[in-house]
């Protein structure tokens, strides 16, 4: 790592000789958002990571978080907010980002009347370009969706996503307690649990959304007030129980209409939630009129099976690490094994994970069922210590947000499998 040293820049300074200073957009602990001009003229945002300031023991995991930050902006969606390049100055780690004007959805709904179709369909659709990718958000409020020049409402601050470790980082990199507090509004009940925390799922961002929108709707949140720290346990146990204000929901014009969606949402289990964006977004009211404005994005990976099947590392320490699984069979065997890198295991698919262990040494067993024609995952691996024969993972296996049994799964391009961490996407090849 280069040598960190203190850097402050004021209006009408370069930074990194590119990027001319022209406001101050924000500020924390540990990181400092710039509005810039580039080279060409064009406005652009520059979030600089103020390493100088960041304790020694943390900094590869910040800066680790802050690379995932930069090519999660480089998914392509209309629906999230670009990252356009990035470089260090004096030793500290910056984006550029795409530049909104416009400021936040949070500060646009106080001051003028707002779309809530496009909103909720704009939302919907940045998030599931990056569940496609294998990226859970897991800090979805008001204040993270950013408004385009065009009107467009589009996703930022990737900086924890799919991070298990969210509070810290959050302490970390924004520094203010406020808005660490904020936070556990939109938060839902598994992932205040450390337990069911190892694997972070897209049904995260779907109870997330639910809280957005009742909020959007009501100017109210759903589980009673949060003006002060001692409303958080009250708050947080009617999260738990599903006790959300229906009666005031129902009790407004248009709440009828969005009754079915943020009632799916708000779920306190997640394997009864509403699973998927797609789910979502058929309750979204009139979304047939915002639909007609959107052009989907392509698919940035192979879907039409040639040879066989692979796994892409899409989260994780070896983040775009290729496993083509059909040429990975050796003789007549159809199965391999996966689990986490160790000297004492065989795995076929052994995944580095060396910040954590939640992934198991032994987690899961993927098999090639010629009956159906598919890849099968299976949670576990065979153990002849164990009794019954059969060792299941510590923190489970999932296909998108289905959990996987030691029965079985199948799963076939653009499903993501998640263990611990870790996700990777299936492709074709």
């Amino acid at each position: 790592m280069s040598v960190v040293q203190r850097c402050d820049f004021f209006i009408g300074d370069r930074i990194d000789h590119h990027f001319q200073v022209q406001k101050i957009l924000g500020e924390g602990s540990f990181g400092k958002v710039y509005a810039v001009t580039d080279p060409n003229g064009e406005l652009q945002a520059l979030k600089l990571l103020k390493l100088w300031e960041v304790p020694s023991e943390i900094r590869a995991s910040l800066m680790a978080r802050f690379d995932m930050e930069f090519e999660t902006g480089r998914i392509d969606s209309k629906y999230l907010v670009h990252s356009i390049a990035h470089g260090t100055v004096n030793g500290n780690p910056y984006i550029v980002m795409e530049y909104c004007p416009n400021g936040d959805l949070l500060s646009v709904v106080a001051q003028q009347y707002v779309d809530l179709t496009k909103v909720a369909t704009h939302v919907l659709y940045g998030l599931k370009a990056l569940h496609s990718c294998g990226k859970v958000h897991r800090d979805l409020k008001p204040e993270n969706v950013l408004v385009k020049k065009n009107g467009d409402y589009a996703l930022t601050d990737f900086g924890i996503s799919g991070d298990r470790n969210k509070r810290m980082t959050e302490r970390n990199i924004l520094g203010k307690p406020k808005q660490i507090f904020g936070t556990y509004a939109y938060m839902p009940p598994e992932q205040l649990n450390p337990r069911k925390d190892a694997t972070v799922l897209p049904t995260t961002d779907i109870f997330s959304f639910g809280v957005m929108m009742y909020q959007l709707i009501t100017n109210r949140l759903p589980f009673g007030q949060l003006a002060l720290e001692r409303d958080l346990v009250s708050y947080l146990r009617r999260g738990k129980n599903g006790d959300w204000d229906k009666d005031y929901l129902m009790s407004l014009p248009s709440g009828k209409d969005w009754y079915q969606l943020i009632d799916g949402c708000l779920i306190p289990n997640f394997q009864d939630r509403l699973q998927t964006v797609e789910k979502v977004l058929e309750l979204v009211p009139q979304v047939q009129r915002v639909q007609q404005t959107i052009v989907e994005e392509g698919k940035d990976f192979q879907t039409r099976i040639v040879n066989g099947v692979l796994l892409r590392i899409m989260q994780g320490e070896e983040f775009g690490r290729v496993y083509k699984l059909d040429d990975m069979l050796r003789g007549e065997s159809s199965i391999l094994r996966m689990g986490r890198m160790d000297e004492g295991v065989y795995n076929d698919i052994a995944i580095r994970e060396e910040n954590s262990s939640y992934i198991s040494r032994k987690h899961c067993t993927l098999e090639l069922d010629y009956d159906i024609g598919s890849w099968v995952i299976r949670d576990g691996q065979w153990d002849r210590c164990e009794t019954g024969g059969w060792r299941k993972s510590t923190n489970g296996t999932y296909v998108n947000s289905r959990e996987v049994s030691i029965n079985g799964l199948p799963f076939s391009p653009g499903d993501i499998i998640s263990i611990g961490d870790t996700k990777l996407r299936a492709e074709a090849y």
